[in-house]
C-alpha cells in the first residue's frame, strides 16, 4: 500500500486537514474555523487532524505566514493573531508523532499546481492565490523555490501601480493586497456604494469595483512575469471564482503591460481549487522526507 501523508492547510479563516496518496489524490477531507492566538490553532489543528494520523506516514502543514528552514513563523500579518514565532513544525511531530515538514500555504498550493494541476509539465509557473491575502509561488521543474528567507513569490506585497495610501494587512501602504484580496475588494464596494456585501454578492451584481482590482492585479503580474519569464501563470484562490469578471480584465491588463515575450504566456485557471493547500503539503512532506517521488 502507498504512504500517505497527513496534511494540514491552515488558513486566515479556516483550518482543514487530510490524508494525501503520492499521486496527489486527497482523502478524508476535515475543516474547521481558525480561531484566534497560536495557542488556539495548535489545538485545533491537533483535535481536527489527530484522528487521521495513524494512518499517515509523515505530516505536511501548509500555512499563512511566513515560514524559516527550521519549520517556524517567522512572520505572520494581522489575517493570523498571535502565530508569528511558532514552531510549527515541532508542535506537529508532537501531536501527531511523525516527521514534519512546513510551508506557506501559497508554496503549498503552488506545488500542487506544478506537480498536479494546471502547471503540471511546465518548466516555470507562476502561482498566484488572490483570497483573504494575496499570496504566490515560484515552481520551476515541479519544486517550489522558497528563497532564502521563506519569502518568495510573495506577490500579494509587491506595490500595486496606485498610490491612494490603503494599508496592506502587513502594515505597509499600496500593497497590491490591499487592493485586489477579497476584503479589499468588500471594502472598495463599500466606500463606493455605502453597502457592506459579502464578496460572492459583489460578484453577482457586478460591481465595477471588481474590474478595477482585476486591472491592478493584471498589471502586478506583468511586473512579476517579466523577472520570472515563466512558461504558465495559474490563478487560484476564492477570488478567482468571481470567474470572467475579474478574470478577464487581470488578462487584457497583464497583456497590455507585459513584455513581447511575458504577454503570450498563458494565465490559466487553478484546477485544484480550496484542496490545492492539502494536496500540495501533503506532496511535499512524501516527497522531501523520502516517502515520495
Amino acid at each position: 500500500m502507498s504512504p500517505l501523508a497527513l496534511a494540514v492547510d491552515i488558513g486566515g479563516t479556516k483550518i482543514a486537514a487530510g490524508l494525501v496518496a503520492p499521486d496527489g489524490t486527497l482523502l478524508h477531507r476535515r475543516r474547521t474555523a481558525t480561531p484566534r492566538g497560536g495557542p488556539e490553532i495548535l489545538r485545533a489543528v491537533a483535535e481536527l487532524a489527530g484522528p487521521l494520523a495513524e494512518r499517515a506516514a509523515v505530516c505536511g502543514v501548509g500555512t499563512a505566514g511566513t515560514v524559516d528552514p527550521l519549520g517556524r513563523i517567522a512572520s505572520a500579518t494581522g489575517l493570523l493573531t498571535g502565530w508569528a514565532g511558532t514552531d510549527v513544525k515541532a508542535a506537529a511531530e508532537q501531536a501527531f508523532g511523525l516527521p514534519a515538514l512546513v510551508l506557506n500555504d501559497c508554496h503549498a498550493a503552488g506545488a500542487a499546481e506544478a506537480r498536479a494541476g494546471a502547471a503540471r509539465g511546465a518548466r516555470t509557473a507562476l502561482v498566484v492565490a488572490i483570497g483573504t491575502g494575496i499570496g504566490g509561488a515560484v515552481c520551476a521543474g515541479g519544486r517550489v523555490l522558497t528563497g532564502v528567507s521563506g519569502t518568495a513569490g510573495s506577490i500579494g506585497h509587491l506595490p500595486a501601480p496606485a498610490d491612494a495610501g490603503v494599508r496592506c494587512s502587513c502594515g505597509a501602504l499600496d500593497h497590491i493586497e490591499a487592493y485586489a484580496s477579497g476584503p479589499a475588494i468588500e471594502r472598495a464596494h463599500r466606500r463606493r456604494t455605502g453597502q457592506a456585501l459579502p464578496l460572492a454578492e459583489i460578484g453577482r451584481i457586478g460591481s465595477p469595483v471588481i474590474g478595477e482590482a482585476a486591472r491592478l492585479m493584471g498589471r502586478v503580474l506583468a511586473g512579476a512575469a517579466g523577472l520570472i519569464d515563466p512558461d504558465v501563470i495559474v490563478i487560484a484562490g476564492g477570488v478567482s471564482m468571481l470567474g470572467p469578471a475579474l478574470l478577464g480584465p487581470m488578462e487584457a491588463a497583464y497583456r497590455a503591460e507585459a513584455l513581447p515575450g511575458p504577454s503570450a504566456v498563458p494565465l490559466l485557471p487553478a484546477r485544484l481549487g480550496e484542496d490545492a493547500g492539502l494536496v500540495g503539503a501533503g506532496l511535499e512532506a512524501l516527497s522531501h522526507l523520502g516517502e515520495g517521488p
